[in-house]
């Protein structure tokens, strides 16, 4: 076993305890094995199943910053000893066998974050190994059916859960006078300095080395990614962050990170030739600076992450003046050379069904009088606040919900969603749940039973997605006839077709994409062109939107509509596909999204139509 220990003090060592007698053994390093504040040391005879350590310097004993793994915190919420501290010896001897890595372009991945204990922790999880990573790993086949190819996963390296607290604003009177009152708390998100080259251990049901290898190999055996956060607060040494993204990229082959903290070596990472088949998700990018760290493997490798898109969406979806125009930038957007993250929810803020069921955030639980978390959450509980008996309402947060995955599923970067989002989990209005061990954040597996229809819902949207290469492009669409195949990539329209508008009233557009005879081939293997039509209005009122001529012979097809109100169309019924009619209407119910895709008409229905208006 090789260590290292930094120490300005000569007296200093390593202590070995045996799990087995019970016995210590201290062993001094050397000078001689000394490189500026950097002792170096070797030991050999030992049986690693039986033996953890701690450094010593001086009279004062040190856990290992480096350790791979600290069996002694293996129990979830328990306050850690110095002995909980020692650090354990990994043998490598895990077999990878035939691995191959994804390596999936951004066009094609769809995200999924997740809290590893929270996750399957729920007695309806259904898993025999809750809260752990071979949870993750039973449920797989559940991931790969709701499309997600990229796990995000929390903090899962080793940090203490437990956080103590003094509020100084209150005391407690005894007899050696007043003492602050200290509060004990589980840091539930583990957002804080943790030890960086280990799992944590409570997130196992016995070998957290083997178990998150495990879970990274089944998930590449799938072709499904894994992406790891880190949070480095200030008090780490920035030098040592790329070796600590190395250490994992090499010893557990992770497929990205997600880099989290201020005054991040960002560029540095960025630039680094061993990381440069990893993703690299951050805020944002300086894109003169890393413009040669861009691809790898023909692809982009860095990814915006950033809350821009969130609020923008949130205010659209519940009906916002002058958001028309922001939101079609952010469906749209696509930078150069690099990825980028979008979502509607995330693990901090509302979930996507308390954003539709609460205009205010209620983190009473969190025992600090609803003061934490964010105030503002662009949120919408189409009319009562909370837990509801109106099926009136119920009906508007449905409706709201399917609204949100279209918006989310039919902008043209990386879609996420938040673990649950995808059935209406519910966090009862809490916004801020970093300190809840509980069922308010452990994944109620029940809710997909009971929400089956929303659920379904996701997997069209998904499905719909996957199918179609105009709704998650490789680059940005121009908005021009760049294929000249006679129609724009993208178009937009309201009343009039090809006179789309965003005026800051506007809360309704018709968003037409043209599919090339290239994109077809790539998905479908159909060598013909292809119109998507979508058709949004969140306003609270019903709007007529104009469709575009379509080529001779090819017809509307309504395949999702979120409105109760407008049922889907007969099969058999022409909507248009003859030359003189220059526009068709179609009448959209409030707060609604229609999704149209166009195919060719039936040859004995061709001449008997001549178009028509619906409403």
């Amino acid at each position: 076993m090789k260590v290292s220990f930094v120490s300005k003090d000569p007296d200093c060592g390593i202590v070995l305890y045996n799990s087995d007698t019970g016995g210590e053994r201290r062993i001094p390093f050397s000078e001689k094995k000394r490189q500026g504040n950097v002792y170096f040391g070797e030991i050999t005879d030992l049986l690693p199943e039986e033996t953890s350590y701690l450094f010593y310097q001086g009279d004062q004993l040190i856990p290992d910053e480096h350790g791979l793994v600290f069996p002694g915190m293996s129990e979830y919420g328990k306050k850690r000893t110095l002995r909980d501290k020692k650090a354990g010896i990994v043998v490598p001897e895990f077999d990878w066998g035939e691995e191959e890595y994804p390596y999936l372009p951004f066009s094609e991945s769809i995200m999924y974050c997740l809290h590893v204990r929270g996750f399957t922790k729920h007695m309806s999880s259904g898993v025999s190994s809750k809260g752990s990573f071979n949870g993750i790993r039973e449920k797989i086949p559940y991931l790969k059916e709701i499309g997600i190819t990229t796990l995000e996963l929390q903090p899962c390296y080793e940090f203490e859960e437990i956080e103590e607290k003094a509020d100084e604003l209150q005391y407690l009177s005894s007899m050696d006078g007043c003492k602050a009152k200290v509060e004990r708390k589980i840091n539930y998100w583990g957002y804080k300095k943790g030890y960086y080259y280990a799992p944590k251990a409570a997130y196992a049901e016995n070998n957290p080395v083997t178990e998150l290898k495990g879970l990274i190999k089944e998930l590449h055996k799938n072709k499904m990614e894994l992406i790891m956060q880190f949070y480095f607060p200030l008090e780490v040494n920035r030098n040592e962050i790329r070796d600590i993204l190395r250490f994992w990229a090499n010893e557990y082959h992770v497929d990205g990170f997600h880099l989290m903290g201020e005054n991040l070596p960002v560029e540095m990472i960025a630039g680094d030739q061993m990381l440069a088949d990893r993703k690299i998700l951050f805020y944002r990018f300086n894109g003169t600076e890393i413009e040669e760290f861009r691809e790898y493997r023909g692809f982009p490798h860095l990814c915006e992450y950033n809350d821009q898109y969130m609020y923008d969406m949130r205010k659209f979806l519940k009906g916002d003046e002058n958001t028309l125009e922001k939101a079609l930038q952010n469906m749209r957007y696509l930078p150069s050379g690099i990825g980028a993250v979008h979502y509607m929810t995330n693990y901090y803020g509302l979930t996507l069904a308390d954003l539709v069921s609460y205009d205010y955030k209620h983190n009473e639980a969190n025992g600090e009088n609803n003061r934490d978390g964010n105030d503002y959450n662009a949120s919408w509980n189409c009319g009562e606040e909370g837990i509801t008996r109106s099926k009136k309402i119920k009906k508007l947060r449905f409706r709201q919900l399917k609204n949100a995955m279209c918006l989310l599923m039919f902008s043209q970067s990386i879609p996420l969603i938040f673990m649950g989002d995808e059935f209406g989990n519910s966090q009862k209005g809490n916004n801020n749940p970093w300190c809840q061990d509980n069922t308010l954040t452990w994944l109620d597996w029940s809710v997909s039973e009971k929400n089956h229809e929303l659920l379904s819902f996701w997997k069209e949207l998904v499905e719909l997605r996957r199918k179609h290469k105009v709704l998650h492009p490789e680059k940005a669409m121009q908005m021009m006839d760049t294929e000249s195949c006679g129609y724009p990539d993208l178009s937009y329209h309201d009343e009039n077709a090809w006179r789309g508008s965003a005026n800051h009233h506007q809360r309704y557009i018709g968003i037409m994409m043209c599919e090339t005879e290239k994109e077809r081939k790539t998905t479908t293997g159909e060598a013909e062109n292809c119109f998507i039509y979508l058709a949004i209005n969140m306003h609270w009122e019903k709007h007529k939107l104009a469709f575009p001529r379509l080529p001779k012979g090819l017809t509307w097809r309504l395949l999702i509509d979120t409105s109760e109100e407008s049922p889907k169309q007969d099969e058999n019924e022409i909507i248009h596909g003859v030359e003189d009619v220059k526009d068709l209407f179609r009448e959209i119910p409030p707060r609604s999204i229609a999704v149209l895709v166009s195919e060719k008409e039936p040859e004995n229905k061709a001449k008997k139509k001549t178009g028509k208006v619906i409403k």
